[in-house]
């Protein structure tokens, strides 16, 4: 059934849910939850494997996170085309403009009209459940006692920067003043003039890697290759923590026996955080400016695909990756940082504010590296739908981007400027066919040892 979020969620994590990574919740968990009242078991479903599928979804959106430690083997359900499971589904959690958009591609794709507009009008009385949790699970998350191999554990702060001094001077400033004090800080400074003075007088260990290269990925990789803690922590240099921030998000590790906790963030641009981003779930983001990973997830999974420099998206695609390769993160409202989004230096030097959004006129929209992870992980026909689902809303600019009389006159936008939108698009496509002829580029990290050895 999670194929059908094709057309809803294209590019969601979880639409691989039981393929290739390993399962996040067993079946006596999901029982379990019913049985707490947690998540409701539908038996309106015609096939086990849509009702399972539909636990799986309310407990992935409610913020239920399972002990990783206790995982049983689960039961398979064989998947059955079912049309009238697919759209109650779509009723169940979606607004109603997506289930007829839904029939309209359905239909458009050469499918069984007869199936599908049956199926369309049986679930017709179905109505809408929200999956928002007013009171989100509570957690002794604060004062439960944390492993004593993670709370001594070395991390590896890792920093790329790009003509950002006086933000930077700050975010040491902070890290000078964390609690957790067992840490490096590895930065990759790629700034014209090099300004040597603000890596002078810090408390903390401090090493400083020159790149001649204006590369996001790159940086990071080089770093990773000099790191020698057990734990790395991804940062950037316009941010701002408190001083638990690095504890925080060790407990996180700790407490739900993770691999990988994904800080929030705030913005001075954007809107604060939602509901569920103040509780603790399965992420099904990966920011590289707030995030702490065990070393092994590196080892398993390989470094950042360089395909993406200079481009968008390159966190994302680790992400999906890590949770591919059996390490799903926790979204960690408690390890929070503000995002500072400054005009310049930094990603801002290569482009655009975000991935549908070029800069310039014939730029390619979205940038090329988007269709590059949505091709490789979700096809072809997904990535379709996914510039199908944006293109309409990446016609506002950013900074208007919650403005809802804007998105209201969105569609009409899109239809004076489609011949510049057509363009731009079929540029994007092609560029992303000839990354993925390519190839991925990821190399593997170096063992911990040879880090150690090499060290500046």
């Amino acid at each position: 059934m999670y194929s059908f979020l094709t057309y809803t969620s294209p590019i969601w994590y979880y639409r691989h849910y039981g393929s290739a990574a390993k399962k996040i919740y067993s079946t006596r968990f999901l029982q379990s939850a019913v049985l707490a009242g947690k998540i409701k078991e539908d038996h309106s479903y015609q096939s086990d494997a849509a009702r399972h599928s539909d636990l799986i979804y309310q407990a992935l959106n409610r913020g239920l996170i399972s002990d990783m430690s206790e995982l049983d083997e689960g039961t398979e359900h064989k998947e059955v085309e079912a049309p009238a499971d697919n759209y109650r589904f779509v009723r169940k959690y979606f607004p109603a403009k997506w289930v007829g958009y839904v029939l309209l591609m359905r239909l458009l794709k050469g499918v069984n009209p007869f199936a599908e507009v049956s199926a369309f009008f049986k679930t017709r009385k179905i109505d809408r459940e929200s999956l928002l949790v007013d009171k989100p699970e509570q957690h002794d998350f604060l004062t439960a006692p944390m492993r004593e191999d993670l709370a001594n554990a070395k991390v590896s702060v890792i920093i790329p920067t790009l003509n950002r001094y006086t933000y930077l001077r700050d975010v040491f400033s902070d890290l000078e003043k964390q609690t957790h004090k067992h840490f490096e800080v590895l930065v990759c400074d790629q700034s014209e003039p090099f300004d040597a003075s603000c890596y002078e007088g810090w408390s903390f260990e401090m090493h400083v890697i020159r790149q001649e290269e204006k590369a996001l990925w790159k940086a990071r990789n080089a770093c990773l290759a000099k790191a020698t803690g057990d734990l790395i922590l991804l940062f950037d240099d316009d941010s701002r923590v408190d001083s638990d921030w690095i504890s925080n998000h060790i407990r996180c590790l700790s407490y739900f026996n993770a691999d990988i906790s994904a800080g929030v963030t705030d913005t001075i641009v954007g809107h604060g955080l939602s509901k569920k981003e103040s509780s603790f779930h399965y992420s099904d983001v990966f920011d590289t400016g707030n995030a702490l990973v065990k070393r092994q997830v590196f080892e398993q999974v390989g470094l950042f695909d360089r395909q993406f420099e200079k481009q968008r998206m390159g966190d994302g695609e680790f992400g999906l990756r890590a949770y591919l390769g059996g390490f799903p993160s926790i979204s960690n409202p408690y390890a929070k940082r503000i995002h500072l989004k400054v005009e310049t230096g930094g990603l801002r030097h290569f482009g655009s504010w975000d991935a549908f959004r070029p800069k310039n006129l014939f730029s390619p929209r979205p940038v090329p590296s988007v269709l590059y992870l949505s091709r490789r992980y979700f096809g072809s026909y997904a990535s379709f739908m996914l510039i199908l689902n944006s293109l309409s809303s990446s016609v506002i600019p950013y900074k208007y981007k919650k403005d809802r009389r804007l998105k209201m006159l969105s569609p009409i936008f899109l239809l004076l400027l489609l011949p510049i939108l057509s363009i731009q698009v079929f540029r994007s496509w092609k560029l992303s066919g000839i990354m993925l002829r390519q190839g991925p580029k990821i190399e593997m990290p170096k063992p911990k040892h040879e880090a150690a050895a090499h060290q500046f």
